[in-house]
């Protein structure tokens, strides 16, 4: 009898033992932020800052890890969430939110529903700004139009920075040439300081702030709504300029991507449970005061929407109708 209730208080024992250690290894398992860009760009920036204090806000302050994984303008990282990486919500991609637009667009090269994502938030929308680097002497929007010839960079066809400076060339005639295949934006930003582009679109707040406290670069044209922004950004407002109702609703659809700037998504597999744990840290973290204070130190706006707010908005631009989808890819050509 002895014997026998020793050996069911020892398997009691063991059986609290190893619940404890996996409860544990649970709390310290490190939740990994894949980004779709090599390191130096904005994208991994935010990433980084963003890893920095989103740990604390997670049941067991697990470590948060930063991976680079560049690759199809950051699809790869995306594709990587339901191909290779575990569904257990403890990998995140922040990727280039200009692939849903491209998705619409050319669905036969970005072959991808990201409404089928776990949308947890996005840091800040995104205030896009075409410029020129100084020494080309364009100093404004009618100079770009009287420009022969304006060199800009990007990754591919389907990144943001493209189908902005597309519309340029496509709805207003300016003459882009596009030149692709750089891995992120810090290969982009060394290319217009060696002067091999002229330029480039993007947010203006990853720009070196040598760049915009010493005034290389010029803003000529934004893709971004007034009231999100910078006031001290002086250029004109790409939807203002759209010469006819038909253009502006294809410039529409073709700036939606803007209002999720620096996006994070998971895997839409993972637990809902684990979703709403992801996305409750995600709301915690945008009020943390000592994540908006770094994000002012490194001058790295946040301007934060929620997952479901974020979710919304991604199901509504794939409700799109086929005809203003049609004139949209026409824009970006």
């Amino acid at each position: 009898m002895e014997a026998r209730r020793f050996k069911l208080l020892r398997a009691t024992a063991v059986a609290l033992a190893l619940a404890w250690a996996g409860g544990a290894a649970a709390q310290d398992t490190a939740v990994r932020i894949v980004v779709g860009f090599s390191p130096g760009g904005g994208f991994d920036a935010y990433a980084r800052l963003f890893a920095r204090h989103f740990g604390r806000h997670l049941p067991g302050q697990p470590n948060v890890i930063v991976q680079n994984m560049p690759g199809s303008s950051s699809l790869k990282a995306v594709q990587y969430l339901d191909q290779g990486a575990p569904r257990d919500g403890n990998y995140i991609t922040a990727f280039n939110p200009g692939l849903m637009t491209n998705s619409l667009l050319e669905p036969d090269k970005v072959s991808y529903n990201f409404a089928n994502l776990s949308w947890i938030g996005s840091i800040t929308q995104d205030f896009r700004v075409c410029y020129a680097w100084n020494e080309r002497n364009v100093r404004s929007w009618d100079d770009l139009l009287r420009s022969q010839r304006f060199v800009m960079g990007t990754t591919s066809i389907g990144s943001s920075a493209y189908q902005n400076a597309a519309v340029l060339k496509t709805l207003f005639g300016v003459k882009i040439h596009h030149v692709l295949g750089y891995p992120g934006s810090a290969e982009e930003r060394i290319a217009i300081e060696r002067g091999e582009l002229d330029g480039g679109c993007g947010a203006w707040a990853s720009n070196p702030p040598d760049w915009i406290i010493n005034r290389k670069i010029t803003p000529l044209v934004t893709f971004t709504k007034p009231e999100n922004a910078d006031p001290s950004v002086k250029a004109p407002f790409i939807l203002d300029l759209a010469k006819s109702p038909e253009d502006r609703a294809v410039l529409e659809i073709l700036t939606a991507a803007d209002l999720l700037g620096r996006p994070y998504v998971a895997s839409r597999a993972i637990p809902a449970a684990r979703l709403d744990t992801l996305r409750k840290a995600f709301d915690s973290t945008m009020g943390d005061k000592e994540f908006l204070a770094e994000s002012e130190l490194r001058q790295l706006p946040v301007a934060a929407i929620g997952g479901t707010q974020a979710q919304s908005v991604v199901e509504a631009l794939y409700k799109a109708s086929p005809t203003l989808i049609a004139k949209a890819r026409e824009a970006v050509k």
